[in-house]
């Protein structure tokens, strides 16, 4: 899918006038205070719970999709960005999906619009927005399902996703700013303007997408930000926000530590990696092979036969004896009031051309009911392999699109 830049939405950041290369923004989890999504009365099992249930439904939703519908399902990120839309701007939280393109909020008028905490966006009160992207432009072109106003040439888009949830309304521009970045501003930045919108996409604003296609974020900044990004996201338990990164502001490949595998190239938007092996311990159990990495995915799921040889591994290297799950959303859990009751296992996976070393954070998550379990899974028969957000929990992530790689570099992301 073409990386480039769309020529009817050049989007440059601006800084009291002045061209810069790089931008960081935080990342709030959907758990967070700080967070629409956030409920005040869930109790640690709810919260495990709920976020299996989710990257169960994510995950089945990658292979259910039809060549019209978008990827996955909107409420299943775990994170969520705070911009501005507009002039003057209106904030809103939206959720960040690497496996999601366009970008799109609920606008007034709005005919059919899910609740969200605050006020819609009124386009009529910006005085930078416009809805005047023709049919025939390269933004409507990008669009899996697209039609023309029926007294204008105005792009209209239709965006369904896997779970029959969906958006619709038109293809518009206006002037994007960031939290905490308040004389940045990107002029001209394509998004949807939803006027009918339903499902699950909870409380937020709508949807940030940062997959390959060209109507995403990135994709529309990536000759100003030279065509990277990266996310370094902190454990839940430290209360702070993790951190995203664009352009000059990406240096994760300075790190000593960082290593580099290569992008595959496959016919849709999501980022593939190719998984080589596994090593638990001294035990390196060879397959994997297609992988996607995704921020939106908290679990693991992996080759059924790899998946299994990982699982007896773990069983032996870690001597316990293993109790089920109450609800079964984790197949493999220890009696352990935290992480650090449960005996330290090394797991390395191998993909081309890079080691990622994990820690127990990344390997074992407490659930409630005082229960440590693995986080990963089996994948559904020839279902994809998804390496989750969990496994990349204090790594410095670059998407280095240009170069087509990815890099990981060990990291405490709470200092960042």
């Amino acid at each position: 899918m073409a990386m480039q830049s769309l020529l009817c939405a050049l989007v440059l950041m601006v800084v009291n006038g002045a061209l810069i290369q790089g931008l960081t923004v935080e990342l709030i989890h959907r758990n967070s205070p700080q967070s629409p999504l956030y409920n005040a009365s869930a109790t640690p099992e709810d919260l495990s719970t709920d976020a299996a249930t989710r990257s169960l439904a994510r995950y089945r939703n990658y292979y259910t999709q039809t060549k019209i519908q978008s990827t996955v399902i909107p409420n299943g990120g775990n994170y969520l960005m705070k911009l501005a839309i507009g002039t003057p701007p209106v904030e809103q939280f939206a959720i960040l999906d690497t496996g999601s393109d366009l970008i799109w909020i609920q606008c007034q008028p709005c005919d059919n619009c899910y609740k969200q905490d605050y006020p819609l966006f009124d386009p009529s009160q910006s005085s930078t927005f416009s809805n005047n992207v023709g049919c025939d432009s390269n933004a409507c072109n990008a669009l899996p399902r697209s039609g023309c106003g029926q007294t204008n040439n105005q792009c209209l888009y239709d965006y369904r996703y896997g779970d029959k949830s969906y958006t619709d309304g038109e293809l518009a521009t206006d002037t994007f700013t960031f939290d905490g970045q308040a004389d940045t501003e990107f002029p001209g930045t394509v998004f949807g303007c939803g006027h009918m919108n339903a499902g699950t996409f909870s409380h937020g604003s709508g949807l940030v997408g940062l997959g390959q296609g060209a109507l995403s974020l990135n994709s529309q900044l990536s000759d100003t930000i030279h065509n990277k990004f990266s996310y370094c996201l902190v454990p839940f338990i430290s209360g702070l926000n993790s951190k995203l990164k664009f352009g000059d502001d990406v240096d994760v490949n300075s790190a000593a530590n960082a290593v580099s595998t290569p992008l595959q190239a496959q016919d849709d938007s999501f980022y593939h990696l190719n998984l080589e092996a596994v090593t638990v311990g001294g035990n390196t159990i060879s397959g994997g092979g297609d992988i996607i990495i995704d921020s939106g995915t908290t679990l693991n799921y992996l080759d059924p036969g790899l998946y299994d040889a990982l699982e007896a591994a773990v069983r032996e290297m870690v001597g316990l004896n293993s109790v089920q799950h109450p609800n079964g959303a984790y197949n493999l859990c220890y009696e352990t009031e935290s992480l650090t009751a449960v005996p330290a296992i090394e797991m390395t996976f191998h993909f081309t051309g890079a080691d990622v070393v994990l820690n127990s954070i990344n390997i074992f998550r407490n659930v409630g009911y005082g229960l440590s379990c693995l986080s990963m899974l089996p994948s559904d028969g020839n279902g994809p392999r998804i390496y989750g957000n969990r496994a990349q929990i204090n790594f410095q992530v670059e998407y280095d699109l240009g170069s087509k790689q990815i890099s990981f570099a060990p990291a405490d992301c709470t200092q960042f």
